[in-house]
């Protein structure tokens, strides 16, 4: 297969329109530079509106997501390339949606009876007073407000009782359309990586975040020396093994393919709470599925190739 592939051109999508164009022009650079290293004959393609007519003129034969956020994650470019009948990587266009919307993935996740924070989901074009009046009596302080479709911990914010929440349900709905509020769990914040084959599901070790900013936001994520990497996680064997099990669980509940991250809060018995999926997850040089993956004793480059053959899986 690998050997087939060399003789195809890839394009490597980055960039794109969200408000994690940045950050997936890094995640692309790298991915495109692996690729490149690896033999691959590889171009990197900057996402826009024109992208259909770029792709075809670009007479790429399969397509390396390094897209995040919107537009790139949620089934909008899988869509495209399933038009264009373009291979590409990563998950397909329902189970990206499902995965991009955080109220939808928690109840899905919900369904199949595994733990998640408890929520209140608010529309941006209603009126929020009662809404949350009702959140501010039911939810226990303090809470996370975050958008419902965003990725990078883009837009979240810890608001610490119930005074706060309709300031700051208000704020996010000054960028977002639909916004959440769900409880912040005290404790350790975690992840799990899964690679795909045609063969197996893996579950990656478990990674274990702490960031200075007390949660994961944004420039914790990206800027280099703002979060320790754990790795492996020191939290019970039973709380790593268990997240490991959530984690084959939801990926197979969504309907994803390839690879994904799944981020968890573990509480004080040990139990892990499902946050999100990232169906896409960063490919930067402070990523957390490159460390998962080099833990697990996979290098930068046999994770970008392992993940170019997820282009090919049913």
């Amino acid at each position: 297969m690998q050997k087939d592939l060399k003789e195809l051109h890839v394009g490597v999508l980055m960039g794109g329109i969200s408000r994690e164009r940045e950050i997936s022009l890094r995640s692309g650079g790298n991915c495109l530079d692996a690729l490149l290293e690896r033999g691959y004959r590889a171009s990197g393609i900057d996402v826009g509106r024109d992208i259909a007519r770029v792709l075809e003129e670009a007479g790429i034969d399969v397509a390396f997501l390094a897209l995040h956020g919107r537009y790139g994650e949620d089934g909008v470019i899988q869509g495209v390339l399933e038009m264009l009948d373009i291979p590409y990587t990563g998950s397909r266009v329902t189970a990206s949606a499902l995965a991009m919307n955080k109220v939808i993935s928690k109840q899905i996740v919900s369904y199949h009876g595994i733990p998640t924070p408890a929520f209140r989901y608010f529309s941006c074009h209603e009126d929020l007073k009662d809404p949350c009046e009702a959140a501010a009596r039911e939810l226990d302080f303090p809470v996370m407000v975050k958008p419902c479709e965003e990725g990078s911990s883009l837009g979240v914010i810890k608001v610490e009782d119930a005074a706060g929440l309709g300031e700051a349900v208000a704020e996010a709905c000054e960028d977002y359309e639909q916004v959440l509020a769900e409880e912040f769990v005290e404790g350790d914040e975690i992840t799990v990586g899964l690679l795909e084959t045609a063969r197996e599901l893996q579950a990656l070790p478990v990674l274990q975040l702490v960031p200075a900013a007390g949660y994961y936001d944004f420039d914790s994520k990206y800027q280099e020396g703002m979060t320790e990497f754990i790795l492996p996680a020191e939290i019970p064997d039973s709380a790593s093994e268990r997240s490991r099990e959530y984690s084959l669980a939801i990926h197979r509940a969504l309907g994803c393919r390839g690879f994904s991250r799944v981020d968890f809060m573990v509480d004080e018995d040990g139990v892990p709470q499902f946050t999100e999926i990232n169906t896409l997850p960063g490919m930067t040089d402070t990523s957390d599925l490159p460390a998962q993956a080099q833990a697990a004793g996979i290098s930068y480059g046999e994770l970008v190739e392992r993940m170019l053959l997820s282009a090919f899986l049913p």
